[in-house]
């Protein structure tokens, strides 16, 4: 009943919002709008607020807020909630899945397909202006600061990308181990996604710090363990991440292994390698991860509206043939495709 409940509401944030494309109409789906009006007034409230009136357990609450935390945001925040209630929709219906042989195989997919209808992929070369691209229609996979920096655009519109804002960064870390992580917990050795942080009130004072700008001392920690949903690849790999303020440098490793320690005594023992990034170091991997921020632009509800500029089709740009695809336009961050898929259908 759960699952067939949140299908409405995941469609209502996923599918298209106008008539885009030849001889297409909008005839608004009235499931999808009583789910939201079933679920909409539960999601405009703080994530602490819903999960304190919602559940009775201090184990439902810490469930709820480690979901909330997804969204980079203060938990005591609106809109936060929002974000719960679809991840934990999202888990009803389909699981949070992990790809089999890595994500690599992912993008090697996408290319293997993209050249099969004709398509040409070049990597290694850094695009800096739109002008080096000979093509009537453009789709660009990038944050509003570097479009500004390849477009001469109209100044209203210039102005409204240069008011974007940024959200705070995650400091990553990547693990080989020489066995399953020692979960005090046997139980979550068979989650492919783990969140770490306790109480609803422990996670809530670890993204409320994040977003006045300091490093939480017992962060927010999301671990993912890709041999848990993929055993045959064999070998033990292990990442997580906590945020941290945007472009911060600082080594977090020390405050990501208390908390696994604290979960999972004896993790430290299991660690063959470790990689450390920072937030800074994350943007100079990948420019598009501004300050380290993995979610392409403030989360809160200024820009929930307004991603990136205020817009019934905020993928069009004033540039003919020009279109925004990246997670700086709606529905934002996460592992989705949607943001491709709505300017490809406008570009269509």
């Amino acid at each position: 009943a759960t699952a067939a409940a949140g299908l409405p509401l995941v469609d209502l944030v996923l599918r298209p919002l106008g008539p885009w494309g030849p001889g297409r109409s909008w005839v608004p789906d009235v499931r999808a709008l009583a789910a939201a009006a079933r679920f909409g007034t539960f999601g405009a409230l703080p994530a602490t607020t819903l999960a304190r009136r919602a559940f009775r357990t201090v184990e439902a609450r810490a469930v709820f807020a480690g979901m909330a935390a997804h969204s980079i945001l203060d938990l005591r925040a609106p809109i936060t909630a929002g974000y719960g209630v679809l991840l934990a929709a999202v888990a009803h219906l389909v699981g949070w899945p992990l790809v089999k042989g890595g994500s690599q195989r992912l993008a090697d997919a996408l290319v293997a397909r993209f050249r099969e209808l004709g398509g040409e992929a070049v990597t290694g070369h850094r695009v800096r202006r739109i002008a080096e691209l000979d093509a009537p229609t453009v789709i660009l996979d990038v944050t509003p600061r570097q479009f500004l920096e390849m477009a001469d655009l109209p100044p209203g519109y210039r102005r409204s990308l240069a008011r974007y804002r940024y959200g705070p960064g995650v400091f990553k870390l990547d693990y080989a181990l020489d066995g399953p992580v020692p979960w005090r917990d046997p139980a979550v050795a068979g989650a492919g996604t783990v969140h770490l942080g306790g109480t609803l009130e422990e996670i809530a004072l670890s993204e409320a710090e994040v977003a006045r700008g300091r490093h939480s001392a017992r962060p927010y920690v999301l671990v993912v363990q890709p041999y848990a949903a993929d055993a045959a690849r064999g070998g033990h790999t292990l990442w997580a991440y906590c945020h941290v303020p945007n472009g911060s440098t600082l080594d977090r490793t020390a405050a990501i292994e208390a908390q696994l320690e604290r979960y999972a005594p004896g993790f430290r023992d299991r660690v063959l390698a470790r990689h450390a990034t920072t937030a800074a170091g994350l943007e100079r991997i990948n420019p598009n991860l501004v300050g380290g921020d993995i979610g392409g632009g403030w989360a809160g509800l200024g820009q929930f509206v307004r991603r990136p500029v205020w817009s019934p089709e905020p993928w069009r740009t004033p540039l003919p043939g020009v279109f925004l695809c990246s997670s700086s336009t709606p529905p934002g961050g996460g592992a989705h495709g949607v943001s491709g898929w709505q300017a490809a259908r406008l570009a269509l």
